[in-house]
């Protein structure tokens, strides 16, 4: 069982920057899959990026490839989204999730493979 608890978001003009944490319990953070997804009003929940948990490979949606990094701090139970260059529609809620498999480069992108989700940090870039 992992507990996510995300912070950080806040109001940013467009251009600005902010950094999401994502804590996690448990003492097997370093095993799991970690993912960042967001959810803006009317849409569905859409992927954002996502690290592995043994090489710490990482990946990204186009639409914010070259404006997010993805990272992990194994001995912090934590994982975090800089995310620079914020634009209006990167408005949403934007949730952390986690799952104890390896997953595809397919499946990582889907919502439904990941076990564990926080309850979300809301972002908001005014233009």
């Amino acid at each position: 069982q992992v507990q996510l608890v995300e912070s950080g978001g806040g109001l940013v003009q467009a251009g600005g920057s902010l950094r999401l944490s994502c804590a996690a319990s448990g003492r097997t953070f370093s095993s799991y899959s970690m993912g960042w997804f967001r959810q803006a009003p009317g849409k569905n929940r859409e992927f954002v990026a996502s690290i592995r948990h043994s090489n710490s490979s990482t990946y990204y949606a186009d639409s914010v490839k070259g404006r997010f990094t993805i990272s992990r701090d194994n001995a912090k139970n934590t994982m975090y989204l800089q995310m620079s260059s914020l634009k209006p529609e990167d408005t949403a809620v934007y949730y952390c999730a986690a799952s104890p498999r390896p997953l595809s480069d397919y499946g990582r992108r889907l919502f439904a493979s990941y076990d564990y989700w926080g309850q979300g940090t809301q972002v908001t870039v005014s233009s």
